[in-house]
């Protein structure tokens, strides 16, 4: 919360404070005024001196005004409380408002871990730590385990294992060699890579991801606010017809009087105070974020909801969105198909991994699901980019890729299934191998289909992984059309051109989680963030937060926003019908100022018990 959010804060409480004195004291008459009109000061006065600023300087119609007549109109027939409470509820608004546009989009600080703040220069046979940005093309770079790689280039000396989950969002590692092209970005895990630079740094992929989320989240502005919108037609309409009303029918009507025809006027200008639009539609947007809240579903402005209302396109992305993240073993295929031999198999390359930290590993080793002697274990080694060679009971077991075979000279029968493969040899006979692969989340079948129920156009998955894995994934949940092997930047070219397939008033949604995904959440109409195990940057960039990781909450978003938006509409409707119709009686001379406080304070309490619905969700 920023210093001005803060002092914000503070004015609306003292503010609250000052009201509740005000109506609990039991005085009346002037006194009573004075006492309302010091609550109203503090509630308000900063409101009323913008709109007459904003007079003087041509700006009549804004919401400033709005707020103003609206308040000044309860004074003058005596509503002092109401005043004050239309102005508290209009602040209150307004701060929860202005927190969450200064929340959405503006922070970008967990990017800022992508950049590297050095790289290891390698000139002379010496290496010297520079900045990234004092690296030219060609000049070689030498990346440590553990360090991450500053700018794009080519192995040309070295292999490694490298951590992607920065750019692709998949968090099984990738095996580099000699030739191979890296990013900036990645972590190296293991082994030392020398990289010759291909392009400088402000055309990295690191450089280029800061760019696109910052120039995505200008070009993105804030929708209009309903209020502005119906006050810059409302407002001048009601004010110039009471003025017309006060003045122009004793000057033509023969035997009226001025006294009479102002009274009407100010029947006109009460029951035209738009305090049932000022309350109640702000509050109906707070109750669709509060319920949605409930929901473990966070949506940081009003104006999403309304977006949200008319999403057309949902595009997703797949590891931690709509697979779980988490790799697990999905087959355990076997030479000799019987229980001892998978018993076997499994117990060997648990073994084999029992000491490393690759995700292949904890997947095997959670498999197997008991416990190792580790004293059976007497060597393992990193055959690197290849798999992992250890003596267990006094026996060789290789546990890797294709390569690490082929390395050893074992034969073997190449496995054709989607995930990754993971060979199994003990003593130099191929024992089987086990398929590793991301698992698809329970509702995520569930949310692809219900979406497709409620009228959407089209769902797209867009992932950075491969394109069997993708088009599998795809498949099972019935996915309308999928983009594999994107990098980030291939995620925000794909989402730009689906932006282009939607209606005129439609809305492209996009789900993500990683830091990768920022650029896209930032640039997407609704930008949606699985909070629970998602990167910050994600849920910084995104407009709505769901904390439960569960895919199935975005279609929940979207009906809680087509109630909050149905609503609002009940309000406008029943608002504007009750006052037209009052207005007319008053400008006939048959309503009263009885009937004129009912058309305003009366319509005020039921829209807001109307907007309070949006807080109940089914």
């Amino acid at each position: 919360m920023t210093k001005k959010q803060k002092r914000e804060l503070k004015r609306i409480l003292l503010a609250a404070v000052a009201f509740v004195v005000a109506c609990v004291l039991p005085v009346s008459g002037f006194i009573r005024l004075a006492v309302f009109l010091a609550a109203y000061v503090v509630a308000g006065s900063d409101i009323v001196l913008s709109a007459v600023r904003n007079i003087f300087r041509g700006q009549v119609f804004d919401e400033n005004f709005l707020m103003t007549i609206a308040t000044v109109g309860a004074f003058f027939v005596g509503e002092y409380p109401e005043a004050i409470a239309v102005m508290l509820f209009y602040r209150v608004g307004e701060f929860f408002q202005s927190y969450a546009v200064g929340k959405s989009r503006k922070s970008i600080s967990s990017l800022m871990e992508l950049c590297p703040e050095y790289a290891n220069l390698l000139q002379d046979g010496e290496i010297k730590q520079v900045d990234p940005e004092l690296v030219s093309i060609g000049d070689l770079i030498v990346v440590k385990a553990g360090e991450r790689i500053p700018l794009d280039g080519v192995v040309v000396k070295g292999t490694s294992t490298l951590d992607t989950s920065a750019l692709t969002g998949e968090s099984m590692p990738r095996d580099i060699q000699e030739q191979d092209e890296v990013l900036s970005g990645c972590v190296n895990l293991n082994g030392t890579l020398t990289v010759q630079v291909q392009k400088e740094y402000r055309d990295s992929a690191v450089a280029r991801i800061l760019e696109l989320v910052e120039s995505a989240s200008e070009r993105k502005a804030e929708a209009e606010n309903f209020i502005t919108k119906f006050a810059a037609y409302y407002t001048p309409v009601v004010v110039i017809a009471a003025a017309v009303l006060a003045v122009v029918p004793p000057i033509l009507i023969p035997g009226a009087t001025f006294s009479d025809w102002i009274y009407r006027a100010l029947n006109f200008l009460v029951v035209s105070c738009p305090c049932a639009l000022v309350i109640s539609i702000p509050l109906s947007f707070f109750g669709g974020i509060g319920g949605a809240a409930k929901k473990g579903i966070l949506v940081k402005g009003s104006n999403y909801l309304e977006a949200l209302a008319a999403a057309e396109i949902a595009v997703f992305d797949k590891t931690g969105t709509l697979t779980k993240g988490n790799f697990a073993v999905t087959q355990c295929i076997l030479v000799k198909n019987t229980p001892e031999a998978k018993e076997e198999l499994l117990f060997y390359a648990a073994a084999a991994e029992q000491f490393s930290n690759h995700p292949v590993a904890d997947s095997i080793r959670t498999y197997y699901g008991k416990k190792l002697e580790t004293e059976r274990i007497t060597k393992t080694e990193t055959v690197a980019g290849k798999g992992i060679e250890a003596i267990v009971d006094g026996k060789q077991v290789l546990v890797g890729n294709a390569k690490l075979l082929q390395q050893y000279g074992i034969l073997f029968s190449e496995v054709q299934a989607v995930g990754t493969i993971v060979y199994v040899a003990i003593e130099g006979v191929f024992f089987g191998a086990l398929v590793i692969a991301d698992e698809v989340k329970p509702d995520a079948a569930q949310a692809i289909q219900t979406l497709k129920r409620m009228g959407l156009k089209k769902t797209v998955m867009l992932t950075g992984d491969s394109k069997a894995v993708g088009e599998q994934v795809a498949t099972e949940l019935g996915l309308d059309e999928v983009h594999t092997e994107l990098l980030p930047l291939d995620k925000v070219e794909r989402m730009e051109a689906l932006l282009t397939q939607k209606s005129e008033k439609g809305k492209l949604l996009f789900a993500g989680d990683g830091m990768n995904d920022a650029p896209v959440l930032a640039g997407a109409d609704i930008g949606i963030a699985m909070g629970g195990l998602g990167s910050d940057a994600a849920i910084e960039a995104a407009d709505i937060v769901i904390m439960t990781d569960e895919p199935s909450k975005v279609a929940e978003a979207i009906q809680m926003a087509k109630k909050t938006l149905r609503i609002v509409k009940q309000n406008v409707v029943f608002a504007l019908a009750i006052k037209i119709g009052v207005l007319i009686l008053s400008a006939c001379g048959k309503s009263n100022l009885w009937a004129a406080v009912f058309a305003d304070v009366g319509v005020s309490v039921i829209a807001i018990l109307n907007a309070m619905r949006a807080l109940r969700n089914k």
